[in-house]
């Protein structure tokens, strides 16, 4: 014991020298200055006095050769292990204990064995303390970084699969599996039967999906996916096509007739027109007729009686579409959407739920589609009810439509407003999109609403008079009388294509590869021997040719391109890929092992001259490659890419002028500056609020 309070008692006068040393002042103050240090609450103002006249001095105890503790630790060393509970017990209850404590525990390799070297170390000056919102905000970026989201809950195979759809997918809620679409935890989905409250729930998958952008792997196959569409085969029904601009013609369904039946009016909607920037000034026109060729050439264009170039994200489009939509088809029948998977069937029909398409309180009553750029999204049929467009309904419609077109930038409502400049930051083409029908709202003075639907006598299935006034439900619930001769806009699951790049990514590459803002061109000037990298993904090497040629790719910002010498494309493909240069996929060398190899193909091209693509090097769902060349130019390329993805060659090009939307040539680079062309709003608004939107007004 008497060892113990010799190492407490040295320790005391080691550290009685130190403070010692810290404070010396020179002698001979002549005019000082008093200042007062910041304290903690509670404790006792401290002051120090300052010579301005005089340097600081400073000592500094050398500890570098013989550790002061070293004596101290050699007795500690000592102690046997039975007399650690006496000496807590004995020693006073002061600073030196607790540094004692640690010393042991320490010395015996108990609570530090786990910890990181960074973090044992932390400066902390009493007089003058860290701000809290500091201190918080840096533990929160430690957590941030450390944490991972776990999925919780088990399943229970003994529960029954419910009658309730996903309000997301569209999936049955059950919790046997997690391996099965519509799968919810066992303890969250008792609880959920339990308290009724089943109806309002979107499974996991779709949860992940939404909140924190993660993906499941599920069961289901690509001919399940084709069972749900082929359902609408003996129906009377309006089939809207959608097509991803972006990835024509991959992503028209070939085989759409023998999937629908012939017997289908088809309205096809190119959609993500707001990415494509405008190459010349008809160019939308040029795009509407190679989609009605493409059309044809899949073999249902005698069924095609209308096309809309539409953005489901910004609303562009959408109004014009509408009504087309209840001019033509009316009050005939159901809506189907149908389209490849990942080309925005769920964003549509979010958009649509909040438009004039659909009845006045669809929008309360029904959750919105579960969107991702994860292809096959949507599992199952999704509805909502189609509003009746009366001559009343239509006036009314067009009047609003007519006011809006008038309004100016101070007239709008600041979320409106903020909405519309997010999105003339994202888009080339913006739209608005609005209700007229919305309940409660905009009605004149004086005036009174009527719904027809909703004041209709009927019966109801068990034959008994009924009409809205007399009902039970929440003022929030749809009535039998509202439903019962309803027509209903369903979005049906994604077809998936034969041959994808998407399905060879994980869910972050996904996030990358996929455009989720304006495509800003990326043009290349290269000499023959010289390898054009799109990413890890995709390879294009130039072997032949008499003179440079132009190279213009159309691809998400976030996938590099890196330029090379077709000696060294090899080495730089073993050696970057994986990594930051090339970007896509992520993982390093463990994530090649998996990710396919690239099959090389070759493709001939005659040039058209300087300022027209001969043709586009399809790269799947990352977009393509435009190709410029002198008029009479043979070419000879080779391709490089995953078998899976199907890269293609696509004559005539998309934009077959991409190559004027570039500035001036970096110096010493291969590269021009991207030039990013302005955009434009559909209506709805002065052309002065367009101005400062930055977008230009539609003519």
């Amino acid at each position: 014991m008497w060892k113990v309070f010799q190492v407490s008692l040295r320790r005391v006068d080691w550290r009685g020298v130190r403070f010692t040393s810290r404070r010396l002042f020179p002698a001979g103050l002549g005019r000082v200055s008093t200042r007062q240090l910041c304290n903690r609450p509670g404790q006792p103002a401290r002051s120090c006095t300052v010579d301005p006249n005089l340097e600081e001095q400073f000592v500094f105890l050398d500890c570098t050769e013989d550790d002061p503790h070293q004596e101290e630790k050699d007795l500690l060393l000592q102690l046997p292990q039975q007399q650690l509970p006496q000496v807590q017990q004995q020693l006073p209850q002061v600073r030196q204990l607790r540094s004692l404590e640690r010393q042991l525990l320490v010395l015996r390799g108990v609570s530090l064995q786990e910890a990181k070297a960074d973090s044992l170390i932390q400066f902390d000056d009493v007089d003058f303390p860290l701000d809290p919102s500091v201190v918080a905000s840096q533990r929160k970026k430690r957590k941030r970084r450390t944490c991972e989201h776990k999925i919780f809950g088990t399943p229970d195979v003994d529960e029954p699969v419910s009658n309730t759809c996903c309000s997301g997918c569209g999936a049955l809620l059950h919790c046997t599996t997690a391996a099965v679409p519509g799968y919810l935890p066992s303890e969250k989905y008792k609880v959920l039967l339990q308290e009724e409250r089943l109806s309002d729930a979107t499974c996991q998958r779709c949860h992940l999906l939404t909140h924190h952008h993660k993906a499941l792997n599920l069961q289901l196959s690509k001919d399940e996916y084709r069972a749900v569409v082929g359902q609408l085969q003996p129906l009377k029904a309006l089939v809207l096509l959608i097509v991803d601009l972006l990835d024509i013609p991959d992503s028209i369904v070939p085989d759409l007739p023998e999937l629908v039946g012939t017997n289908k009016h088809v309205v096809v909607l190119g959609n993500k027109i707001d990415l494509l920037p405008a190459d010349s000034p008809n160019y939308q026109q040029r795009i509407r007729r190679q989609l009605s060729q493409y059309c044809c050439d899949a073999g249902f264009g005698s069924q095609v009686t209308d096309i809309h170039l539409i953005s489901a994200k910004t609303g562009y489009g959408i109004e014009s579409m509408i009504s087309s939509l209840q001019r033509s088809w009316r009050y005939k029948g159901d809506v189907y959407l149908v389209g490849s998977a990942n080309v925005g069937k769920s964003t549509l029909f979010n958009t649509l739920l909040e438009s004039d398409y659909c009845k006045s309180k669809a929008s309360d009553v029904i959750h919105k589609a579960t969107i991702s750029p994860w292809p096959g999204t949507t599992l199952n049929l999704l509805k909502f009810p189609i509003i009746n467009p009366t001559p009343n309904r239509m006036f009314r419609r067009q009047e609003r439509l007519n006011e809006t077109s008038r309004q100016a930038e101070s007239e709008l409502p600041p979320e409106e407003l903020k909405r519309l400049q997010h999105l003339s930051r994202q888009g080339y083409l913006v739209g608005r999109v609005g209700r007229t029908f919305r309940t409660g709202a905009g009605l004149r003075r004086g005036e009174i609403e009527f719904d027809a639907d909703s004041l209709a006598f009927g019966v109801n299935k068990d034959g008994e008079m009924t009409t809205a006034t007399a009902r039970t439900r929440s003022p929030d619930e749809f009535t039998y009388n509202e439903l019962k001769d309803a027509h209903w806009l369903f979005d049906t699951p994604g077809i998936m294509k034969e041959h994808d790049l998407l399905s060879l990514l994980n869910e972050q590459e996904v996030r990358m590869v996929v455009p989720s803002q304006a495509v800003v061109p990326r043009t290349f000037v290269l000499k023959p021997g010289t390898s054009l990298f799109v990413g890890a993904v995709a390879r294009l090497d130039f072997l032949q040719g008499q003179k440079s040629c132009w190279f213009s790719v159309m691809a998400s910002s976030r996938v590099p391109v890196h330029i090379t010498s077709l000696e060294k494309a090899d080495s730089i493909y073993e050696k970057h890929a994986g990594h930051v240069l090339l970007g896509v996929p992520l993982g390093g060398s463990e994530r090649m092992k998996e990710f396919p190899s690239l099959v090389p193909q070759e493709f001939r091209l005659e040039g058209r001259g300087y300022l027209e693509a001969v043709a586009d090097i399809k790269l799947s769902s990352a977009g393509w490659v435009a190709v410029t060349a002198v008029e009479g130019e043979q070419l000879l390329l080779r391709v490089h890419g995953p078998e899976e993805a199907g890269f293609s060659l696509r004559t005539p090009p998309l934009l077959p002028h991409i190559v004027s939307l570039k500035g001036e040539r970096i110096r010493k680079s291969a590269a021009y500056k991207p030039v990013k062309p302005e955009g434009r709003l559909d209506s709805g608004l002065l052309a002065r609020g367009a101005e400062r939107l930055q977008v230009k007004k539609k003519k």
